[in-house]
């Protein structure tokens, strides 16, 4: 009956007229150095060009592609109210744990993320270490990482200044950061909510099913929430992109697209697509623009500020996901 009940509940939810005193006012498109696609400013408020790096001395940061991402700030040119966002880490990204526990340091590092914002006409800083605390991606770290990243934020904060961007990445179950130390520094958090869990789970199931696995895109907010954060402060992340069963591997949702022999489904409760073999094994968790208009929804109802994507060039041709994003978010309540 609870289970009947919450899943009652989650349709309503995204049945309702949305009323949300506060309207989405963000879109934010990670954007990668290996790729060699140019972002549709008109579809995004903001782009996060992912990575830089903290460098081998913990005190320095290395931009991968430089080049790339001058031209990505040269669409301010034409587009200026466009940002464009410098990210720092990403998975497997170390060397934050010792820069951040050394005063002497933490403090280079964050002259050195000013000079580039300064240098480079960045509009400011992500922050997407992954994770405080914990090693699970090889990378170093310590029990006191927690407390380093927020005077890493506080010390970014006072150098970038209150008109500059300042966000940082949280991994779906809100853990490893102290958010509300952080709260009053940043601009918004990024949820990653995707890479949840893998086949024969969804991967980012907006609401809680028998096939959701271990937490829901709802669940994620509701944990970010729990630490008195406003819901204007967090911004929800969606994949472009889906998570293969037997793999380990991702396939954009442009790969997807032409995949052949498959069928696809959609669960109902989780308002997530999905895709099975011949046999019927479920083979792929994924997103479309149907479970976008969903998570949507969602957003606006939860007054988030907004909609985060790994990653843009993962789309189709035809920025199927990316106007989905943008039609839902904006052009509804335009």
């Amino acid at each position: 009956m609870k289970k009947l009940y919450l899943c009652i509940c989650a349709l309503l939810m995204v049945a309702a007229s949305y009323a949300s005193p506060h309207k989405p006012n963000v879109i934010v498109a990670y954007v990668t150095s290996w790729s060699s696609v140019m972002p549709d400013p008109s579809l995004l408020t903001q782009i996060n060009y992912a990575f830089a790096h903290v460098d081998s001395t913990f005190s320095g940061v290395t931009i991968a592609n430089v080049d790339r991402l001058r031209s990505i700030v040269r669409l301010k040119d034409t587009s200026p109210s466009l940002k464009v966002v410098l990210s720092i880490g990403g998975w497997q990204a170390g060397n934050f744990s010792e820069m951040a526990a050394n005063e002497k340091y933490r403090k280079s590092f964050v002259g050195n993320c000013k000079r580039l914002v300064n240098s480079l006409n960045l509009d400011g800083i992500d922050i997407d270490w992954e994770y405080p605390t914990v090693g699970v991606a090889g990378i170093s770290s310590s029990p006191d990482d927690t407390r380093n990243f927020t005077l890493l934020i506080k010390d970014l904060r006072k150098a970038l200044g209150k008109k500059r961007v300042l966000t940082v990445a949280s991994i779906a179950y809100g853990k490893f950061i102290d958010f509300a130390a952080i709260a009053k520094y940043v601009d918004y958090i990024n949820i990653m909510a995707y890479d949840i869990d893998n086949p024969p789970h969804h991967q980012a199931p907006l609401f809680r099913s028998d096939m959701a696995g271990r937490l829901s895109c709802e669940e994620a907010v509701k944990a970010h929430l729990a630490f008195g954060i406003s819901p204007q402060k967090l911004v929800l992340g969606i994949p472009f992109y889906g998570r293969m069963l037997n793999e380990g591997a991702y396939r954009s949702y442009k790969e997807l697209t032409l995949f052949k022999g498959y069928q696809r489904h959609w669960d109902e409760i989780a308002k997530v697509p999905y895709m099975t073999d011949s046999t019927g094994h479920y083979i792929c968790s994924y997103e479309d623009a149907r479970s976008i208009h969903y998570k949507c929804e969602f957003i606006k109802q939860c007054g988030l500020r907004g909609a985060m994507y790994w990653e843009y060039a993962c789309d189709d041709e035809d920025g199927t996901l990316r106007k989905a994003v943008y039609d839902n978010l904006f052009a509804a309540i335009q």
